[in-house]
């Protein structure tokens, strides 16, 4: 099986080529920029790693890699126009460094040219790959406007939450699996094994993002740390909190998230102070562990042998011990 390392690298050759070229150097400068900033390339290499558990010929993949990452990409850019955010990976976010505009057509261009890419998968398996691409180019919108309602909303449920950061990360993740998977000629029970794997997976990896944006450090993490309490988002740190908080803690976490701050620093302070009380980073690890568990379990059950699923493992490893 394909290593990590290995699988980025194939990847990266290929993206590029891409797009170095076109015109109007307005629309592709930014493109180019944003796919520049680095990151993980976690999707890409997830579709080409399940890919080389079926088959040897993963290049195949590489359209189908390269289309899951400039969606991907694509969804960023627009979420740091939503958010208002002003660095992504510590840089200025596009519409920081260009204009709105530039950002919004940059980003339907990159859209399209995911579709472009996608659409180049091996024929047999371009039916149910268009399907698993088009759903969860699809469920990622559903979950961002989730997000967005969350922010007007106290009473948010952990099984409200959870279904949220499914549709707007975990999906995109166990799509790349099961695209890998069937491009290279899976079993339909494998595929949805990789599929379930991956939401599990997606869970685990955006709880790691909720927790590192509260304790962890910028230099690493790549974004201003408290941003999450800030912009009043309702993660599952706050769920934590106020699920376990009485009456006159809760009121002042309620206010603290009903109010823009004059003093952000005096905000993420009084809030992590909540947090800390209830020890809501041992919490959330748990959780992670929980869904990292069930992405194993799925794994087990493939058909391909231990040692070959190694690096797989290995993966998930790495992804929930991250510090960015």
């Amino acid at each position: 099986m394909l290593s990590l390392e290995k699988a980025r690298s194939i990847f990266q050759d290929q993206l590029d080529g891409l797009i170095m070229h076109r015109e109007p150097v307005h629309l592709y400068e930014p493109i180019r920029y944003v796919l520049s900033f680095g990151g993980k390339k976690i999707r890409p290499a997830l579709a080409l790693m399940s890919s080389s558990l079926f088959s040897d010929k993963y290049q195949e993949v590489i359209p189908a890699a390269i289309a899951l990452e400039i969606f991907h990409n694509f969804t960023l850019l627009h979420d740091d126009i939503m958010d208002n955010s002003i660095l992504r990976r510590n840089r200025p976010t596009v519409h920081v460094k260009w204009n709105t505009n530039a950002a919004l057509l940059s980003g339907d261009a990159m859209l399209i040219l995911a579709f472009q890419m996608i659409q180049k998968s091996d024929q047999k398996s371009l039916p149910i790959v268009m399907d698993v691409f088009t759903q969860t180019a699809l469920e990622v919108c559903e979950g961002q406007q989730f997000d967005m309602e969350f922010e007007n909303r106290m009473d948010v449920s952990e099984a409200e939450y959870l279904r949220m950061i499914e549709l707007k990360t975990a999906v995109l993740i166990a799509a790349s699996m099961k695209i890998g998977a069937v491009i290279s000629g899976a079993s339909q029970r494998d595929a949805d094994l990789l599929y379930e794997a991956g939401k599990s997976l997606g869970i685990a990896f955006q709880l790691k993002d909720d927790l590192l944006d509260t304790y962890g450090s910028m230099s690493k993490f790549g974004k201003r740390i408290g941003g999450d309490i800030i912009e009043n988002k309702k993660t599952y740190l706050f769920i934590c909190a106020r699920d376990q908080a009485g009456i006159s803690e809760r009121d002042e976490l309620f206010n603290l998230y009903s109010t823009s701050a004059k003093d952000e620093e005096i905000k993420i302070n009084a809030v992590c102070s909540i947090f800390n009380k209830f020890d809501v980073q041992k919490l959330t690890e748990a959780k992670i562990q929980q869904n990292i568990l069930k992405a194993f379990a799925c794994c087990e059950l493939l058909t391909s042998s231990s040692e070959t699923k190694k690096e797989l493992i290995n993966l998930f490893d790495y992804l929930i011990s991250r510090e960015n």
